[in-house]
């Protein structure tokens, strides 16, 4: 990722998801894949020699075994990134709040809290745009946090920041949705899109002021303090969200109102 989002176990333990009892039944299978091993691994004490020969054998009449046991550990590896971002969360919770100046809509005592690092230049950002927008307008009890955290320009480029600070100045003007969503829309985005986008909502004004500046830079900070690695990330009520899709999301927001 830049757009690879982890794709994380979290649910009560008392009430298991059919993601949760799928990944026990990959955890059982790793399980047995370990028993296997460690059987094949004690072979060459009881017959010597018997240890290759049986190894190559099991492997090629089941070849599969290779990539469950790599996909295990692909999770495992998921699931503690998941919890490491998780702790860091819960120990500096101000990371996840709007700072004055940072655009967030719906109430700010909700109940649930959503919570999106992005990048305009992301490609899965931009795909569920207009899905989290429609997500928003049917959730105006819930506050939506938008961080702003351009990390794909390269050997010099400027886009990702530029339409940052472009949409916090639209912020500054009230016009925030509309020019996120139309340079979320923009599939070339350049500098000079970006200020095409800003001419045709009414911005006006210089775009890369040092409040913008330091927006930017806090959110970068924080989200490097929290060892998030990629666009999009999502927060919902402090916890990294397992999905960026907008359904599943949305089931996470409705099992958070309900608490």
């Amino acid at each position: 990722m830049t757009d690879n989002t982890p794709e994380p176990v979290a649910a009560p333990a008392d009430t298991p998801t059919l993601k949760q009892r799928w990944m026990t039944g990959r955890s059982m299978l790793a399980l047995g894949v370990s028993v296997v091993a460690l059987g094949f691994a004690a072979a060459p004490y009881v017959v010597p020699g018997l240890f290759g020969a049986q190894v190559r054998a099991y492997l090629m009449t089941h070849p599969e075994v290779l990539f469950e046991a790599q996909n295990a550990y692909q999770v495992k590896q998921q699931n503690d990134q998941v919890a490491q971002v998780n702790a860091a969360a819960a120990a500096h919770p101000g990371a996840l709040r709007a700072a004055p100046g940072e655009p967030a809509f719906g109430p700010a005592d909700a109940k649930v809290t959503v919570v999106q690092f992005f990048d305009y230049q992301c490609p899965y950002c931009k795909a569920m745009a207009p899905d989290f927008l429609r997500l928003i307008q049917a959730n105006p009890d819930v506050r939506f946090i938008f961080k702003e955290w351009p990390i794909l320009d390269h050997d010099g480029q400027i886009t990702s920041r530029y339409a940052a600070q472009a949409a916090l100045a639209a912020h500054a003007q009230g016009k925030y949705l509309a020019v996120h969503q139309a340079l979320m829309a923009e599939r070339a985005l350049t500098p000079e899109a970006v200020d095409k986008v800003l001419a045709a909502n009414g911005v006006t004004g210089p775009v890369g002021g040092p409040e913008a500046a330091r927006l930017v830079t806090n959110v970068r900070v924080d989200a490097m303090g929290l060892g998030i690695q990629g666009t999009p990330t999502l927060f919902i009520n402090g916890k990294m969200s397992p999905t960026h899709d907008p359904a599943g999301l949305a089931q996470i927001i409705n099992a958070e109102k309900a608490k």
